[in-house]
């Protein structure tokens, strides 16, 4: 067949170019803003310093940096508010993504603070047709059939909507990404939708995997579509009312890039439940013991989520191979224990016995096996969102190792104070995990402990919660987007 060398084909093909090479220019600028000049030039960024503090009223919807700086009101809040939440899944156990999560964390937090909270999601999120059961929550399920796609069918779940809406109005509809599309959501005054990975990031995190690609293997089909996307992103964005940003880099790009006015663009750092994550000394030992780490073991990392490429265990896997290979002390000594199942588990196996797969993990067994670590190490190539492993690692007391994306630097790893950051090649994560090695338990206990005392201050459900609580008060009544009120100034 031939091919179209028309000279409106090439001006196409050079603006996509130009196009390219503008954004790649803006995230490499906020990538160097945030992995380097972030952390000391900002004050957000101290380990432990206290909650911000105004002496005078300002008002929410203008502030710039994350709201769970801020300290809410713990007391009942002023007012009940009807919430319509739109989701695609819902989580099973623990079979849940990160967003899956959030949603439950969130809504089931704000449904116990006596929020009326409707959720819409695919019925094939439960099984046997048994809708789950929260003590003391209002959460009322609409399940709705999924499309062909998978995704949650828009014309159903908005006729749902509109019947529970006709009898009592929403006071707000949320949506995670797009639970809601944008073409229902563009009419809706009240919406706000969080983010947890935008196309935008994705080209970083593509431009990474493809130089780690082997010489011979082929470049992915989608990687010259997601520019596209981006410029699709970028139109339909500005049909939802409100958006939150769950890093503080997609806050920014959101505001820069997708040219998102600042005053519709709310940062809420994701938060986990500190009932369930949190130091548990006497679980160390147990839990080591009951997967065969011996006592002499001198470092015991930890990982956890799905064992796929794009989650850098490739990665991962050569820089241990290597290291084993380099250093027999190290292979004697460390021991790595995995939580989670994926195609790169029977490539673990191969390293040896220091090399320990537990598979899936309920929450409660999670919280036992962040307690048995030294260090925890997300080696993930995706550079979206706010992984929620991270979080619940430094809520119990762990230090955390990551890749050097700008969400991650500029919003969880924001010093050596707390954990290890890398670049994602295997030298560089080698070093990482040779320092962490060389720096021994004693440098890490006090990594843990800071990394504990900012996940306390910035990361709980109770924080985001909050913060959440507030936003859709704001969105309901624009008496509540002052702060502090009164309420907040009790102690």
């Amino acid at each position: 067949m031939a091919k179209d060398h028309s000279p409106a084909n090439y001006k196409s093909f050079h603006f996509l170019c130009y196009l390219l090479f503008f954004l790649c220019f803006l995230y490499s600028i906020s990538f160097i803003y945030y992995s380097h000049c972030y952390s000391p030039c900002s004050p957000q960024t101290t380990i432990n310093s206290p909650p911000y503090n105004h002496s005078s009223t300002i008002n929410l919807i203008s502030f710039p940096s994350s709201w769970n700086q801020l300290s809410f009101s713990s007391n009942p809040p002023p007012r009940h508010l009807k919430i319509a939440l739109f989701v695609k899944r819902w989580p099973r156990q623990n079979l849940a993504g990160g967003l899956e999560r959030h949603a439950l964390t969130l809504h089931l937090t704000l449904a116990r603070r006596g929020h009326d909270v409707h959720v819409f999601t695919t019925n094939s999120s439960f099984s046997n047709s048994s809708l789950p059961y929260y003590s003391n929550a209002a959460l009322t399920f609409h399940p709705i059939p999924p499309s062909p796609g998978g995704y949650l069918n828009q014309a159903l779940a908005w006729k749902e909507f509109q019947i529970q809406n006709s009898s009592q109005p929403f006071d707000v509809v949320h949506t995670e990404s797009v639970g809601l599309f944008h073409g229902r959501a563009r009419n809706l005054t009240h919406v706000a939708v969080s983010w947890h990975g935008i196309a935008y990031e994705t080209l970083h995190s593509d431009i990474v995997q493809d130089l780690l690609r082997e010489p011979k293997e082929p470049r992915h089909s989608s990687f010259s579509d997601k520019l596209g996307k981006v410029v699709e992103e970028v139109k339909f964005f500005r049909n939802y009312a409100h958006h939150v940003a769950t890093s503080d880099h997609v806050g920014d790009i959101l505001k820069r890039v997708y040219m998102i006015p600042e005053g519709r663009v709310h940062i809420i750092l994701n938060g986990v439940d500190e009932e369930i994550y949190k130091p548990k000394p006497s679980s160390t030992r147990s839990f080591r013991r009951k997967f065969g780490v011996p006592e002499s073991a001198q470092l015991v990392i930890g990982m956890a989520g799905r064992l796929v490429k794009d989650k850098g265990h490739p990665l991962m896997f050569e820089c241990l191979k290597r290291a084993f290979m380099e250093d027999s002390r190290f292979k004697t000594s460390v021991f790595v224990l995995v939580a989670g199942d994926g195609p790169w588990a029977s490539r673990y196996r191969d390293l040896g016995p220091n090399l320990i797969l537990l598979g899936p993990l309920d929450q409660t067994q999670l919280s036992e096996f962040y307690n048995s670590l030294d260090i925890f190490l997300n080696p993930t190539l995706r550079a979206q969102g706010l992984d929620h492993t991270f979080i619940e690692a430094m809520l119990s007391g762990v230090p955390v190792m990551g890749t050097r994306f700008a969400s991650i630097t500029g919003s969880i790893i924001v010093g050596s104070e707390v954990g290890y950051t890398f670049q994602p090649t295997v030298e560089s994560l080698k070093e990482s995990i040779f320092k962490a090695f060389s720096d021994g338990r004693a440098v890490l206990r006090k990594k843990g402990e800071s990394a504990r005392i900012r996940a306390l201050r910035l990361f709980t459900a109770k924080k985001m919660g909050a913060a959440y609580e507030r936003l859709f008060l704001c969105i309901s009544d624009n008496l509540y987007c002052n702060y502090p009120l009164p309420a907040d100034r009790e102690k």
